[in-house]
């Protein structure tokens, strides 16, 4: 399988072998897999010595040693040590350097391998980057690993990280271009690790020298190392296995010439219990297998008032049972507020397929409360199925009344008790929920009840690699002004949510939906981090204190309705340690659409307005 695809935690480890020196790549690939590794780091050129422009070919071991598929889907490259393509000026080491670098990231692309590990250039080393952000842009299929030691303690440590963000930017933000994390036997603190959860981490290199021996004797990994990994397995980042143990790979060989039992490989013990802690992993919750598929991948947010919907999208938010769950509960709550012997008149607006309908009556038989249900639903295609239900299912024959009409015009033959919607978005408003019950409050009755009461949206700043490179990927102006829906995975948080927008219903009329806030931000690393835009949730009060949260620290469990949203930015930029950061933030309104508009400040770097006008993003009305 392809390296760094996994897109799930089956039993797949893509572990590799990073051996001191490969002798024979076909014996020594071939002993790798037979152990059970998945792929073998091998030096490019064979062997790794210094040569110049003048050597005389081959410099390496012939392609044909390998099919091309072993080459291409269980081999990593390694450039050669010696290589320093910024020694000093004109001298034949900066000389021999560059040519060779040159030469073996095209031999690595004639074998098509997906990667190639070679050490991160310190900040001074700018030819090298140079060099290797041409090998990135005339060798698309490949992409470029680089070591940062993490291991390094102070300042060292801190620079390891400026040297790989330094990279980093002068190759553009590469989606090619990951970052190797080496291990040690101490790691550095939980703040300085964590940083690397929004980074394009694609291995991490694990010597044998940070395990240890337990009671048995069998190699085990410190209980820092054991989270670390873990945290990394999740994120479907791969282990690459090395130390002076492995100098005793190759395939698997009988003891002597007479036979006998074969002579394991020097890492068996070490990879078993990487497999260990593999499989140790959380198991995904049922509900999570939906989730899965949506981790860092970008969605425009629905326009459900001007689109739509279809049977399919209905059919994935209904498989959310905690989201009606809660809903059930509010209504519950309110008719229990209200007079044992009073008849309810309770109106769902935006009704679907029925599912609120089905919580509501459900709620009413709980409650021992007489209601009349208005089912108000402007799509066509979902009027057909709630036809159908309110035609078959005994509970709602006889209570609901079948409305086929848009809440903002619809004139109702009598005024709601009760008003119970769902038309929240990844941001609370971002799918127009004020305006839709701006429109359907005028038939609530004076002291009505509006299901939801009230939502607020909140933002953060986050480190969020992947994201934006998808998002440049488009190579255009409008998808960094878009903001997305996206199930947030590789990321990391820069500072705490704050509060940017409330609504509340009813409100008085006529109301305005227009909204303004500045932000002002602290981040709370305790080192440096590259911002890449902001996550942005929200929390939802349905009645009393019956809600629906999306917000971090107030996640409503199980829930998976709603994804976050992704507000990109189109050039991000290094946040420092406890620095400031202020964010502004637009709802406007146009006569047809909705839009946001977004900027920060840092220090004495500022963006422009993102997405003025609505000029690349907006809801229709």
């Amino acid at each position: 399988m392809p390296l760094g695809s996994r897109t799930d935690c089956g039993d797949a480890r893509y572990a590799g072998l990073r051996l001191p020196r490969v002798h024979d790549i076909a014996e020594d690939l071939q002993g790798a897999l037979l152990c059970g590794f998945d792929f073998l780091v091998a030096d490019i050129a064979d062997p790794p010595v210094r040569r110049s422009p003048s050597t005389p070919p081959p410099f390496t071991r012939s392609d044909l040693l390998l099919s091309a598929a072993q080459w291409s889907g269980q081999v990593v490259g390694q450039t050669s040590a010696w290589i320093d393509a910024d020694a000093a000026t004109g001298s034949e080491l900066r000389r021999d350097s560059e040519f060779c670098l040159r030469q073996e990231l095209a031999w690595a692309a004639h074998l098509s391998l997906q990667a190639c590990l070679l050490p991160c250039p310190r900040p001074e080393q700018v030819n090298t980057v140079r060099v290797l952000n041409q090998a990135l842009l005339s060798s698309p299929g490949m992409a470029l690993w680089l070591q940062v030691d993490v291991a390094a303690e102070g300042e060292e440590r801190d620079a390891a990280w400026r040297a790989w963000n330094r990279a980093r930017l002068a190759c553009d933000h590469s989606g090619r271009l990951g970052a190797a994390l080496a291990l040690g036997r101490e790691l550095p603190s939980d703040a300085s690790l964590a940083r690397w959860r929004g980074e394009p981490v694609k291995a991490v290199l694990l010597p044998t020298e940070a395990f240890v021996a337990n009671k048995r004797g069998y190699p085990v990994l410190p209980k820092r190392h054991q989270a670390f990994l873990a945290d990394m397995f999740q994120l479907g980042v791969q282990v690459i296995l090395s130390g002076d143990g492995a100098a005793g790979g190759g395939a698997p060989r009988d003891a002597g010439e007479g036979g006998g039992a074969p002579v394991p490989h020097a890492l068996r013990a070490h990879w078993e219990y990487v497999s260990y802690l593999f499989r140790k992993m959380e198991i995904a919750e049922p509900g999570q297998g939906i989730e899965l598929a949506y981790r860092d991948y970008l969605q425009c947010p629905l326009q459900p008032l001007q689109d739509n919907l279809e049977s399919q999208t209905y059919e994935v938010f209904e498989r959310d049972s905690i989201k009606y769950v809660k809903y059930e509960e509010a209504v519950y709550r309110a008719l229990c507020d209200r007079a044992p012997d009073s008849q309810t008149v309770l109106m769902v607006v935006g009704a679907g397929r029925g599912p609120l309908v089905a919580a509501s009556l459900s709620a009413a038989q709980r409650a021992e409360r007489a209601v009349r249900v208005y089912a108000v639903e402007k799509n066509p295609n979902a009027i057909v199925t709630l036809s159908h239900r309110v035609a078959t299912e005994p509970m709602w024959q006889g209570k609901v009344t079948l409305v086929s009409a848009d809440m903002r015009t619809w004139e109702a033959p009598e005024n709601a008790d009760i008003l119970v919607s769902e038309l929240l978005g990844s941001f609370g408003d971002n799918e127009l929920s004020p305006e839709c019950l701006d429109g359907a409050q005028r038939f609530l009755k004076e002291g009505g009840v509006s299901i939801p009461a009230a939502y607020t949206s909140y933002l953060q700043p986050i480190t969020a690699h992947k994201l934006w490179t998808e998002v440049g990927a488009y190579k255009d102006l409008e998808h960094f002004e878009t903001p997305f829906v996206v199930k947030l995975h590789r990321f990391h948080a820069l500072s705490a949510p704050q509060s940017v927008f409330k609504f509340e219903h009813p409100t008085p009329q006529p109301a305005d939906n227009t909204r303004s806030i500045t932000l002002e931000f602290t981040s709370t690393e305790k080192f440096d981090a590259v911002c890449h835009g902001f996550g942005g949730y929200f929390e939802a009060q349905l009645y009393a204190d019956v809600t629906l949260s999306t917000h971090p620290d107030t996640h409503t469990e199980g829930m998976a309705s709603w994804f976050p949203i992704y507000f990109p930015i189109r050039h991000p930029f290094v946040l420092p340690a406890g620095a400031g950061l202020q964010v502004s933030v637009w709802r406007c309104q146009g006569n047809h659409k909705v839009w946001y508009e977004w900027a920060w400040v840092a220090g004495r770097q500022a963006s422009p307005i993102h997405n003025p006008n609505g000029r690349s993003y907006a809801v229709g009305l």
